[in-house]
């Protein structure tokens, strides 16, 4: 039996409390389903239901299992690895998934290495995620208990608070034993069963090549999804791939579980069908705009450009928010109403990355850290006179030879503000208005009853990646390798 409704196909309504209530209410039918089928049938089932994935770029989950099985090496097992380590800034949606129902996760998990032939499945998540730790733990002990996972190892892994912990690359570098420095990005990951001579042996970082189908090298590709596409697929089962796309659109069907946080009457999380307009989620998770207050516009975390007020009607949907030049993201979306100071918006979000970015990519963490500078000073009204033309070099230059994504961040988001609101920009500039306050840009740290508490110590955190009184003036990737 099904209780699952059109609205609550991932985030429960309330949490589960136990293996059995999860059975009651349907569970455990998508991974008998799944286990009825051959390990191509599985995902061929996962292409027909058109699943992407819901960690922020929007891949197709079927065709990214289909590589891993190419990919698959000879002699070792691929491995599952769930990425729980959620720190966008404006998503808590991961978390409250994990939070109301940890077996959904688990039983996605294992039809994955039921489809992959893995042996063995990580759940990562944030080491301060001591909340949703416990629940992924209780849950696997229960699973191992009730027989769910044999011939598989269920294990959850704790990692650092940084954000890069939370790219594909960097995650599995953490899971290798290393700090979360990203990789060069090839589209078939290996990590968790790297094999390394001692003359490897560095804290930067591991030089990977690719797993190839051909059998060139023994090692594995590695399978990292995220918590709320792994949590879609026992259902897809359960219910078939039709019933999946009764919901949302043809390119990008099923639900998404939306954040709202900023200038709105109260923070939420909830999930709405693919398609439902941003305005729409806004006015549903949000309340709407403040009272006397009018919306300019939304960021999806520090990841797209902003969305502005006039674009708010577009679907959500990955194909709708690329037409209009943004992206969906991780669906977390901070609203900027019209008392914003949307110059302070584009330093709080130019600071985050420039802290965060590791430097193993000298432009990404110096010239970031320039523009987080140039951008402090136009917010104070204090900008010096070529502080225009130097920020608009910096965004030039920032993702110069990057191996991940964090430096394009940059250029995407500073750059849709200052182009978007060039009249606000050139008014400090000019020092024709005020300084703004800061607005911080840090990752949630707890949503609830509609109040959002930001993880203050990331606005204290140095560029050396310590919380120390002062900046050594080191990189990360030197610091942590001394």
């Amino acid at each position: 039996m099904n209780v699952l409704t059109d609205r609550a196909r991932v985030l429960a309504p309330e949490p589960v409390p136990s293996l059995t209530a999860y059975v009651d209410g349907g569970g455990g039918a998508g991974l008998q389903a799944a286990k009825a089928l051959s390990a191509a049938e599985v995902v061929a089932v996962l292409v027909e239901a058109g699943l992407r994935g819901r960690g922020g770029a929007g891949f197709p989950t079927g065709r990214k299992w289909e590589s891993m099985r190419e990919y698959a090496s000879p002699t070792v097992p691929t491995t599952v690895v769930v990425n729980g380590a959620e720190g966008e800034p404006g998503t808590f949606k991961d978390r409250l998934i994990v939070r109301r129902n940890p077996y959904a996760v688990l039983e996605g998990a294992l039809i994955a290495a039921h489809a992959l032939g893995a042996t063995d499945v990580i759940v990562a998540v944030k080491e301060l995620f001591a909340t949703e730790r416990a629940a992924l733990e209780r849950a696997a002990d229960e699973l191992r208990a009730a027989g769910w996972c044999e011939g598989i190892d269920v294990a959850v892994f704790a990692g650092p608070s940084e954000y890069l912990y939370g790219e594909e690359t960097a995650l599995l570098e953490v899971i290798d034993g290393r700090p979360p420095f990203p990789r060069i990005d090839p589209p078939y990951r290996r990590g968790v069963e790297e094999i390394r001579t001692e003359a490897d042996d560095t804290k930067t970082s591991a030089d990977v090549e690719l797993a190839t189908p051909d059998g060139e090298t023994n090692a594995p590709p590695t399978l990292v999804e995220n918590v709320e596409t792994i949590a879609n697929v026992p259902a897809i089962f359960a219910n078939g791939p039709d019933w999946f796309r009764e919901l949302g659109t043809d390119a990008s069907p099923g639900t998404i579980v939306v954040t709202v946080t900023g200038a709105v009457q109260h923070a939420g999380v909830a999930e709405v069908p693919m398609g439902t307009t941003l305005a729409a989620a806004i006015d549903e998770i949000g309340g709407g705009p403040r009272p006397g207050r009018r919306i300019i516009g939304a960021m999806s975390g520090v990841a797209n450009p902003v969305v502005p007020g006039d674009e708010l009607d577009t679907p959500l949907t990955y194909e709708a928010m690329n037409a209009i030049g943004s992206g969906l993201g991780a669906a977390g979306f901070i609203v900027f109403d019209d008392a914003t100071d949307m110059i302070a918006v584009a330093h709080g979000a130019a600071r985050f990355l420039a802290v965060e970015s590791c430097g193993q990519c000298t432009p990404c963490k110096l010239d970031g850290l320039e523009i987080a500078a140039i951008l402090d000073r136009v917010r104070a009204s204090e900008a010096h006179r070529d502080d225009a033309d130097e920020l608009a070099r910096r965004l030039e230059t920032v993702a110069d030879g990057a191996r991940c994504f964090l430096a394009t961040q940059t250029q995407r988001v500073v750059g849709s503000i200052t182009t978007q609101f060039a009249n606000e920009f050139a008014a400090h500039v000019e020092r024709r208005v005020r300084a703004a306050p800061a607005y911080p840009i840090a990752a949630i740290r707890e949503l609830d009853d509609g109040l959002v508490l930001l993880e203050e110590d990331e606005l204290r955190k140095q560029p050396d990646w310590s919380y120390d009184a002062e900046d050594s003036g080191k990189l990360p990737a030197d610091r942590l390798a001394e």
